[in-house]
C-alpha cells in the first residue's frame, strides 16, 4: 500500500514546503538585492505591495481551500496530497518560469529582488499558516481562518 500519513502530517509537510520554497526565493532575491542595492527604501516599499498581493489574494486563498481539502481527507494519504493535481501543475510551472526568467534575463535584476523578496515573504508567512493549522488540528474552525 505504501507510505501514508494522516491529515495533521499533511499539514506539516505542506507548512514545511511552502516555507522551503520561501526561504529558496528569498535567498535569490537577497543575492540580486545586494548587487543592486540602489533605491533601497523605495524597493521596500515595493516588496511590500508585493507581499500583501500575493498573500491576500493568492496564497491565503490557497491556504483556505488546501486546508479545507486536507481536512475533509481520510485518515492515510500519500504525503504528495498537500496539493491537488491543480497545485502541483500550478508550482511546477511557477518554478520553471522562474528558472526560465533568471536564465535568460528577461527581466532586470532590480525587479526580481523586490519580487521575489516581496512573493518569498507571502510564502513564508502562509507556510507558517499550515503549520499553525496543523499544530492546533483539529481543534480549529477553517471558517474565518487566519
Amino acid at each position: 500500500m505504501g507510505f501514508r500519513v494522516n491529515r495533521r502530517t499533511l499539514l506539516f509537510i505542506a507548512g514545511c514546503i511552502w516555507i522551503i520554497a520561501g526561504v529558496n526565493i528569498l535567498r535569490i532575491g537577497i543575492v540580486t538585492w545586494l548587487n543592486d542595492a540602489h533605491y533601497w527604501l523605495f524597493k521596500m516599499g515595493e516588496a511590500t505591495v508585493v507581499f500583501l498581493l500575493f498573500f491576500q489574494f493568492v496564497f491565503r486563498r490557497l491556504f483556505v481551500k488546501h486546508s479545507e481539502r486536507i481536512s475533509q481527507k481520510g485518515e492515510k494519504n500519500c504525503p504528495f496530497s498537500f496539493f491537488d493535481v491543480k497545485g502541483w501543475i500550478v508550482m511546477i510551472f511557477m518554478i520553471t518560469f522562474g528558472i526560465t526568467i533568471r536564465h535568460f534575463h528577461l527581466l532586470p535584476n532590480s525587479f526580481i529582488s523586490v519580487f521575489y523578496t516581496g512573493l518569498s515573504s507571502a510564502l513564508i508567512i502562509t507556510g507558517l499558516l499550515f503549520l499553525r493549522r496543523a499544530y492546533l488540528f483539529p481543534h480549529q474552525k477553517l471558517e474565518g481562518n487566519s
